[in-house]
């Protein structure tokens, strides 16, 4: 048995509308716990928010839904369900890799129409090594999930079970890249099935190869996309939570949690007094902590993921060769991602995602217009350029990036665009994001499974953490079981999720508004490194914050990561521009 909350757990109060506190109160509302959830926001989503401009219906934060059964287990634990709530259209192909040298492929998730696609672009070999590789990723999907990705861990031990020893049989602590090379000689192939790895915040030369289980969500389980974009999930969430007897509070800001000793007794908004018996946070790890005046120490101080520009576009006219989601890629690699997690340099030959949501639901843009989304990983503003060096930057930087869109295939990108709505990361430092990004923390071995920051907090007796921070990590599906294994902290069992009928709430006091034979001497020497973190990282105690500064649920924000397309003309330096506010620069 993992730990949970002790004392009364009754009225819980959910701080954050984004898909984690939605996914904890719904898991919560099902095991019959009374729920509030506080939004600082008029609408649910958190990160996954809603731009409305001139008739443009802007998702701000992540385009790309996979595993939608992870969300309808949270819809199921209220009796309820995401398919009949939201209409999800399977995306063919799930992208279009496009690439330097001009030559392009359809990435779809059916196995047979993806071999015929890879044996059309590289031949029979590449098509029977794709058909090996998407064997390994079901056998490491399988392996994974419910021992390593939805699981609470209460010591890095907890990794000791029989599927560690599978998971180092099927090559999980080798290298993302290398592994795939077991598969695929081409280069090109290689990146489609790596590049995720930056979803996670490590180049995929460092990358575990665990974490190509992000490449099977993507790949081989299917990418969805919801009628009425990505932001119908968390107001279908916020619905069904209301009808199974939640209650909402929009518009309130978090202010401080009341305690008595080592208890959270009640959530201070601007306008109102919350009286609770548990709480669950899923704003910014470093805003929890302050809220909470407890922040565990560690040994090394957390990494950040890569950032990113995000430019949001309403144009008159499209492109034929854009499919949903085009990935362009750059010629470079390597240096890609050095430059991203290492010298902190604005990508001098990127790699783009190109999202274009009305190829297939045009009723986000006015009749006969269209709306594309181009995502650019920059470094993080720990590494690379300040906050406020984005002010000179940042219009530099997109009309660069408007030239470079124009030589990898979008002719009059720029005269065709109607509205505009340019990201940075000092937009993600204004709304609270650590190091100016939306990704949180890295997903380096050392804050990975046990070693990420828990969602318990020590001598905090009632409170638990939800969100991409903490466990199990970063992306729509992980976000959404961190919300589940809080609401498992809070009620002792970790189950799947059942419909249950729950009782309506009352308001509140406030104003409205397992080893393989095969491989053992693997499996200890994994233990033993594991064992050997462990007492590395687990470094329990705090240091007390500032527990009255405001607290902002999780803040509405993009939230995708690297992907592109790119026909073969010689890529412009995206780094010229910014040479001025990337050298020189002090600490």
């Amino acid at each position: 048995m993992t730990r949970a909350l002790s004392g009364p757990t009754d009225h819980v109060v959910v701080v954050g509308a984004g898909l984690a506190g939605l996914s904890a109160a719904l898991h919560l509302l099902g095991a019959g716990r009374r729920v509030t959830v506080v939004e600082r926001e008029d609408l649910p989503g958190g990160r996954a928010g809603r731009l409305d401009l001139a008739g443009y219906r802007i998702d701000t934060g992540p385009t790309v839904l996979t595993m939608p059964e992870l969300a309808d287990e949270a819809f199921a634990a209220v009796g309820d369900s995401l398919y009949e709530r939201v209409q999800l259209v399977p995306l063919h192909p799930a992208y279009r890799a496009c690439f330097a040298d001009g030559s392009s492929l359809d990435v779809h998730t059916g196995a047979d129409a993806m071999a015929a696609e890879v044996e059309r672009f590289a031949g029979p070999a590449e098509a029977a090594g794709y058909r090996r590789l998407r064997d390994w990723l079901e056998r490491l999907y399988r392996t994974q999930l419910r021992r390593f990705i939805d699981v609470n861990f209460d010591s890095p031990l907890g990794l000791l079970n029989a599927d560690l020893a599978r998971l180092a049989a099927l090559g999980g602590f080798g290298r993302l890249d290398a592994r795939i090379g077991r598969f695929l000689s081409d280069e090109r192939l290689r990146r489609v099935f790596s590049f995720q790895a930056l979803y996670a915040g490590v180049p995929p030369a460092r990358a575990l190869a665990a974490y190509a289980v992000i490449a099977y969500m993507d790949t081989v389980a299917g990418v969805y996309f919801p009628r009425g974009g990505m932001h119908a999930l968390p107001r279908a969430m916020a619905e069904a939570a209301a009808d199974a007897g939640a209650e909402l509070k929009f518009g309130q800001r978090v202010n401080r949690l009341e305690r008595s000793g080592r208890r959270v007794t009640a959530v201070v908004t601007d306008t109102c007094r919350i009286p609770c018996d548990a709480v669950v946070l899923t704003p910014d790890l470093h805003v929890a902590y302050r809220l909470l005046g407890r922040r565990p120490r560690r040994p090394l101080k957390l990494r950040h993921s890569p950032s990113a520009v995000v430019l949001h576009a309403g144009t008159d006219r499209t492109w034929p060769h854009l499919a949903h989601h085009t990935i362009s890629f750059g010629a470079a690699w390597h240096t890609t991602f050095d430059e991203l997690t290492r010298t902190g340099r604005l990508m001098s030959d990127p790699s783009l995602l190109i999202t274009r949501p009305t190829a297939t639901d045009p009723g986000l843009a006015p009749p006969g217009r269209h709306l594309h989304y181009i995502l650019v990983p920059c470094p993080n503003t720990d590494i690379g350029p300040h906050a406020a060096a984005w002010s000179d930057l940042g219009p530099r930087y997109r009309d660069t990036l408007l030239r470079e869109l124009e030589r990898r295939g979008l002719d009059g990108v720029e005269a065709a665009m109607e509205e505009e709505c340019l990201i940075t990361p000092a937009d993600w430092h204004t709304q609270g994001h650590a190091a100016g990004t939306p990704f949180s923390a890295a997903h380096t071995f050392a804050q990975t499974g046990p070693f990420r920051p828990r969602n318990l907090v020590r001598d905090v007796e009632n409170a638990v953490l939800a969100g991409c921070g903490t466990t199990p990590g970063v992306g729509v599906p992980t976000v959404l079981l961190s919300g589940k294994l809080a609401a498992a902290r809070v009620t002792g069992a970790h189950t799947r999720s059942r419909p249950s009928a729950t009782a309506a709430l009352p308001g509140s006091a406030c104003a409205p508004a397992r080893p393989a034979s095969s491989a053992p001497g693997v499996f200890r020497a994994v233990t033993r490194e594991t064992a050997s973190t462990a007492r590395a990282l687990e470094a329990p105690g705090g240091c007390p914050a500032d527990a009255q500064e405001p607290l902002a649920s999780t803040p509405k924000s993009p939230a995708a990561t690297l992907r592109s397309p790119a026909p073969g003309s010689p890529p412009a330096d995206l780094t010229d521009p910014m040479a001025p506010a990337t050298e020189g620069r002090t600490r």
